[in-house]
């Protein structure tokens, strides 16, 4: 199973940017489904954005709408999420997360779903951000 590691979170102030990072073990971005997970304190887990190679899908949450990128760097095996325009509704540990074993399509929405419920396929260990003046 592909090992991921989290980084990049801090405590930021409102307003600020941040990109976290994701670290693969193996070359995997490309045949997965990914995606960033956030778990804010007394809230469900949330898929925030997801993204898909596998059936050229996208799906992002109305929370992070325009605020939010997914990008990657296959020669790192790394993944990045650019958040904008914190606010404190955005404290919470992120965690990255991709997959192979969804099957119904379209498979970014289906993974962001099934991941707020479960640890399905292979996850880093969590990052914190926290957004407070």
């Amino acid at each position: 199973q592909v090992q991921l590691v989290d980084s990049g979170g801090g405590l930021v102030q409102p307003g600020a940017s941040l990109r976290l990072s994701c670290a693969a073990s193996e070359f995997a971005l490309d045949d997965h489904t990914i995606g960033w997970f956030r778990h804010a304190p007394g809230k469900e887990r949330e898929g925030t954005f997801c993204i898909s190679s596998r059936d050229d899908s996208k799906y992002y949450a109305d929370s992070i709408t325009g605020r939010f990128a997914i990008s990657r760097d296959n020669d790192k095996n790394t993944m990045y999420l650019q958040i904008s325009s914190l606010t404190p509704e955005d404290t919470a540990v992120y965690y990255c997360a991709l997959d192979k074993s969804v099957i119904q399509h379209p498979f970014a929405l289906r993974f962001c779903e099934a991941g707020a419920r479960a640890d399905i396929g292979s996850w880093g260990q969590g990052t914190q951000v926290t957004v407070s003046s």
